[in-house]
């Protein structure tokens, strides 16, 4: 700047020394001093002009100084809450305006991720080839704890071997926003289906299996899931959420995860409330379905015809009878201590029963009983120190043994009279005897650890129990010499009537490699040893107390990006 204004001086004073020599030439004294004063006031007005100037670029200066030099957020549009980065070189102190360069897209929330309209796609999922091996032939891949076979059987004294790529899986999230609503739809499905009864001859193409598919909706505060999800009464990691990751179900490979884990995946809508962000609460109405056991239970012999249609005995409960959806209200509360998460949770439950019989007197006709059954859950997940968590739940009902993996019946049936006093058989037969719903009282719980001891391995081991208390009755309308005990659990009844099943299991993942691109190989590795005692144990000839069986799953994982 000061260049130009010694620029602008030196071409005034040379036009001035031109028109001085000029005028001195013309030999007219008068107009030499008139030129001299106006090319003067000429260099004044000059000077002045560029004194402003010179206070515009040092104003301009300082606006384009107080502009950082380091990026700027703006928005983009079509999409309010995202923004994208511009390099403060490319702003111009002026008014012109002009043209933004061009930007790249959002970080998706997976390599994979697509759009569709304004809908954002997310699939996932992983592909498992699992191993399973067991000293005693349950003949299935998930286990079933309440069933595994006694050293009087062939199967109690032969192993298992199975290879399987079933429990492979595939999801997909749908989320969008619409007006002052988050809304998101979520599929789960794996190859666990039923299948045809040759399925291991040959080809193996087992069958896509629903395991999850429901919308969420959230409007500020409040929040509906609707669609088939894990149940309420199975414990979370976080929050109330239906997500798979939010979930615990524990880390066992297991298809049928750990003895003592309360859980279902069935029908319901659910209304939740978030007063806050620790702390959520509400209810859900969920899939009912009067359960009996696996098939163990019996009924009095006056109302066994009736009865045996109307309590699912897992032989297909589609035609079974309910009352009304399973009430199930919930709380709760996630919050973080000394930077390590903490969750709590706290759940209930309402069942309703009812059952429709013939009383065993003259002119009698159909005649129902209903009855309500209750319970309650409770869990915690807590990182106590570094990566290590403690996780724990319990859960204790009167008539809610279908939640623990259906390991105990929900209800038996008592022959009664009508003042409902146990009825009396007259001349043989059976006088005055009606039926009426006894609830079985059942409970479960783990108690165990997840451990991730570096990035790329992590140690877990749970210790998981159920029990199921007896409920047996004489059956006086039986016209047998000696009436037999009918319900759950009384003299005589088979060895299928599970008074306590344990299970400790030892398991770790190894993360070989993971790339937020290309995925993640895992190798997953669960030991378990299952015992089950039932209630009655026959003396001739002697039979065992126990059954015992211990397994080995192996599990290599690739888990999409």
């Amino acid at each position: 700047m000061r260049l130009l204004q010694k620029m602008s001086f030196l071409a005034l004073a040379s036009g001035l020394a031109f028109g001085q020599a000029a005028t001195t030439s013309a030999g007219d004294p008068g107009s030499v001093a008139a030129e001299i004063k106006a090319m003067r006031e000429a260099l004044a007005a000059q000077q002045k002009q560029i004194a402003e100037q010179q206070q515009q670029i040092e104003k301009l200066q300082k606006q384009v100084t107080a502009t950082p030099d380091t990026a700027a957020t703006v928005p983009v549009s079509g999409d309010s809450t995202s923004a994208r980065v511009v390099d403060a070189s490319l702003r111009t102190p002026s008014p012109v305006n002009v043209a933004a360069p061009p930007v790249q897209d959002e970080q998706k929330e997976s390599p994979l991720s697509f759009r569709i309209g304004g809908a954002q796609f997310t699939p996932g999922g992983f592909m498992d080839f699992t191993s399973i091996f067991r000293t005693t032939n349950e003949g299935t891949l998930g286990t079933n704890f309440f069933s595994i076979p006694f050293n009087t059987l062939a199967t109690g004294h032969l192993t298992e071997e199975r290879f399987t790529a079933q429990n492979s899986r595939l999801s997909l999230k749908a989320g969008e926003k619409f007006g002052n609503n988050d809304v998101a739809g979520y599929v789960e499905m794996d190859f666990l289906g039923n299948d045809g009864a040759n399925i291991e001859v040959t080809s193996n193409s087992h069958t896509l299996r629903q395991r999850l598919y429901f919308v969420d909706v959230k409007h500020d505060k409040w929040e509906v899931v609707a669609g088939q999800m894990w149940g309420w009464l199975t414990p979370n990691r976080v929050g109330t959420s239906s997500y798979s990751s939010d979930v615990f179900y524990s880390m066992d490979m297991d298809f049928n995860y750990q003895v003592g884990l309360t859980w279902t995946r069935q029908p319901g809508v659910r209304f939740i409330y978030h007063p806050n962000e620790n702390l959520q609460f509400g209810v859900s109405l969920e899939n009912p379905e009067q359960f009996g056991g696996q098939g163990e239970i019996s009924f009095p012999a006056a109302a066994n015809l009736n009865l045996t249609g109307e309590i699912d005995s897992a032989a297909g409960g589609t035609a079974v009878p309910n009352l009304h959806p399973d009430i199930i209200p919930k709380v709760a509360y996630d919050t973080t201590m000394n930077g390590k998460h903490f969750h709590v949770e706290a759940a209930g439950l309402i069942s309703g029963f009812k059952i429709s019989d013939i009383p065993s007197v003259p002119g009698a006709t159909f005649v129902s009983h209903t009855k309500e059954g209750f319970g309650g859950e409770a869990a915690v997940n807590l990182e106590v120190f570094k990566n290590f968590r403690l996780v724990s739940n319990a859960f204790w009902s009167d008539g809610g043994g279908r939640y623990i993996f259906g390991m105990a019946p929900d209800l038996v049936v008592a022959p009664v009279n009508a003042a409902g006093a146990t009825c009396a058989v007259v001349a043989g037969k059976a006088a005055g005897c009606d039926a009426a719903i006894s609830l079985v009282h059942s409970g479960s719980g783990i108690v165990g650890f997840e451990y991730a001891a570096t990035p790329k391995f992590t140690l877990f081991s749970y210790y998981g129990a159920m029990y199921a208390q007896r409920n047996s009755f004489p059956d006086l309308t039986s016209t047998v010499a000696t009436q037999p005990f009918v319900g759950f659990g009384g003299p005589g009844s088979p060895n299928t009537n599970n008074r306590a099943i344990q299970e400790p299991s030892l398991g770790f993942v190894q993360t070989f490699w993971k790339q937020p691109q290309y995925g993640a190989l895992q190798l997953i590795a669960q030991g378990s040893y299952l015992t089950r005692s039932p209630w009655f144990v026959a003396t001739t000839p002697p039979a065992p107390k126990n059954a015992h069986n211990t397994m080995v799953w192996l599990d290599l994982r690739y888990v999409l990006p």
